[in-house]
């Protein structure tokens, strides 16, 4: 495992910096591939809008995240699905864009709660209940899941306290890759 502060990716991001952001994915690949790695994986949903910068210059592959996802949608039959995330993400393409997004006022206020509330450990009442308005949103509007799609937000919004069943990015790359090293084992 490796990686480098969410500060350093955090001025990158702020200064629209993504081929920054790319480099510093493909350091920890270089250093974890010199230490034996088979493959990558990353949590961090939004850092994955530079996985085609990434996947290029890696000397093993990556998961992606939205792949894992996507794959869990399809196996529980889920035809239209939300997205929350970092408004980072919920502006990229990383997953599909048929996927529902938040309003752009909603995006904004679930990215206050992440960066300011969640990354510090604050998971509050009024926070989960924004969040559960937003998906509650996106149920009236047709969807039938909807992607926690940033480390935090599963530990506020937890599947008993959503409105639409949840598909836990990190959870289905962490099984993801489990289910890759099993395999590789195999063999």
């Amino acid at each position: 495992m490796h990686t480098y502060s969410l500060a350093t990716y955090m001025n990158h991001f702020h200064s629209g910096d993504w081929t920054g952001v790319a480099d510093l994915m493909v350091a920890s690949a270089e250093k974890l591939a010199s230490i034996g790695a088979d493959f990558f994986i990353c949590p961090d949903n939004t850092i994955h809008r530079v996985f085609p910068q990434v996947r290029e210059r890696s000397p093993r592959p990556w998961l992606h995240i939205a792949e894992s996802v996507l794959k869990e949608a399809a196996k529980k039959g889920y035809k239209r699905v939300g997205l929350t995330g970092t408004k980072y993400l919920m502006e990229s393409d990383v997953y599909p864009e048929h996927l529902l997004r938040p309003s752009a006022a909603e995006r904004e206020r679930i990215n206050a709660i992440i960066f300011d509330e969640l990354v510090y450990g604050q998971f509050r009442p009024e926070a989960l209940k924004y969040f559960q308005g937003v998906i509650q949103r996106m149920r009236d509007a047709g969807c039938d899941a909807v992607v926690l799609g940033c480390t935090e937000i599963p530990i506020l919004v937890r599947p008993e306290d959503s409105p639409l069943p949840v598909l836990d990015s990190t959870r289905l790359l962490a099984r993801a890759a489990l289910k890759k090293a099993q395999f590789a084992l195999q063999c």
